[in-house]
C-alpha cells in the first residue's frame, strides 16, 4: 500500500486546512488510518485516527474539538479537517495505516505499518 498525504500549506492562526490521505496499491478495508505530526525538534505524536470499517474516530486532546476525520470509500481517501489552527499545530503531518486495528492500538504509532511521505503545515501567528 502506498499512501499520499497532501493538503498542507501556510495558514494564519485561526484558519483551516483539510489534509488528504489517499491509498494506492491496496485499500483501507480492515484497517485504520492515522494521522501523526512531528514539529521541529520534537518527537512524532498522534493526532487522530479512524477505523475504516466502522468510521470510529479517535483524537488527541490537543486537536479534539478543532479537527474531524472523514472517509471517502469511492476515492479510498481519508480527510483530516483542521480548524482554528494555532502556531503550535505547525508540523509535518503524516498519514499511516494500521492493519486489523483494535481500539487500544489506534494511538500507537509503532503499530502502524504503512506511512506516507508527510505534508507540511505551517501556522503563522
Amino acid at each position: 500500500v502506498q499512501l499520499q498525504a497532501s493538503g498542507g500549506g501556510l495558514v494564519q492562526a485561526g484558519g483551516s486546512l483539510r489534509l488528504s490521505c489517499a491509498a494506492s496499491g491496496g485499500t483501507f478495508s480492515d484497517s485504520g488510518v492515522g494521522w501523526f505530526r512531528q514539529a521541529p525538534g520534537k518527537e512524532r505524536e498522534f493526532v487522530a485516527a479512524i477505523r475504516w470499517a466502522t468510521g470510529a474516530t479517535y483524537y488527541a486532546d490537543s486537536v479534539k474539538g478543532r479537527s474531524s476525520l472523514s472517509r471517502d470509500r469511492a476515492k479510498n481517501t481519508v480527510y483530516l479537517q483542521m480548524d482554528s489552527l494555532k502556531p503550535a499545530d505547525t508540523a509535518v503531518y503524516y498519514c499511516a495505516v494500521i492493519v486489523r486495528p483494535i481500539t487500544s492500538t489506534m494511538r500507537s504509532q509503532s503499530r502502524y505499518e504503512y506511512w506516507g511521505q508527510g505534508t507540511l503545515v505551517t501556522v503563522s501567528s
